[in-house]
């Protein structure tokens, strides 16, 4: 979007010292940033971990995105976010918006229109840190994308490792609740799409969203992009190949009975409050 200033790939903005109650559920790395108090801006750009981008820029050799032209030096990045930071001051909030300034401060390929004046980041449960997120920057905006959980859970599992079952649709249940939660506390700050309206009909879904960031409709929201490209499948930018309404129904049919049934069990209070009625009644297998 000629707006905004999207991330390359995950924005992995956590770091190692993120301990709470939530650190044994989900890898650190999508979690909200912890900086040391004793600490230069160096040392809190180390800590990021941004794994995806990193390994891009420093071996781009075994990166699952070495075929994209990604024109980026994370050294250079680096010497940006300190400046950025040596401005304005060391804090949680003030370093994120530096990380995020100086990404595209370096990228140099970056296809710009000149207009952009909004930054998107994506990590897949950052929504349990919306009340930090929040407090700490008043001006930013949640938006929370919901797939249905027979789908998600059965993509999931084509990944090397994948999680169990119900490891899984625990955290699924939880990042629903903390948006669901987000929103009724900051309903003109936090907003919830479904995947499955995205697929259907993108500009109609986020119509509500760019409104509320004061940015308006543009073709570009019409298909999957990166850097302002067209992309012929989604992959590796997640497990979702094919973004249509017709693959993610078919996703949802590769769930044995069982599965599906367990899936159902353990997302049954949501799967009302979204609309997923039709999911939960498809014959699998």
């Amino acid at each position: 979007h000629p707006e905004m200033f999207v991330y390359p790939f995950e924005s992995q903005i956590g770091t190692r010292l993120v301990n709470d109650a939530m650190t044994s559920l989900f890898p650190v790395k999508y979690r909200w940033p912890a900086f040391p108090l004793d600490a230069a801006p160096v040392d809190d750009y180390k800590l990021i971990i941004d794994e995806e981008c990193k390994v891009r820029a420093r071996t781009p050799y075994v990166s699952k995105f070495r075929d994209t032209a990604f024109d980026f030096n994370d050294d250079e990045r680096c010497a940006q976010y300190i400046k950025h930071v040596e401005a304005v001051g060391r804090g949680t909030a003030n370093n994120v918006a530096a990380f995020f300034r100086s990404t595209f401060d370096a990228w140099k390929d970056y296809n710009r229109s000149g207009r952009e004046k909004v930054y998107v980041g994506y990590s897949p449960i950052i929504t349990v840190d919306s009340e930090a997120i929040l407090a700490a920057m008043p001006g930013a905006h949640m938006l929370h994308v919901v797939r249905n959980p027979f789908s998600a859970y059965a993509d999931t599992k084509k990944r090397p490792v994948p999680m169990r079952l119900s490891d899984y649709l625990r955290a699924w249940c939880l990042n629903q609740y903390h948006a669901l939660l987000a929103r009724n506390r900051h309903p003109d700050r936090v907003h919830i799409v479904r995947l499955e309206d995205v697929v259907s009909d993108a500009r109609k879904a986020l119509a509500p969203v760019l409104s509320a960031l004061g940015i308006d409709d543009h073709a570009a929201l019409s298909a999957p992009t990166w850097n302002g490209l067209a992309l012929r499948e989604v992959y590796p930018w997640g497990t979702i190949r094919r973004a249509t309404p017709q693959a993610n129904r078919a996703t949802a049919a590769e769930l044995s009975v069982e599965e599906h049934a367990k899936v159902a069990e353990a997302a049954w209070q949501y799967l009302d409050v979204f609309d997923y009625g039709e999911f939960a009644r498809m014959r699998p297998g």
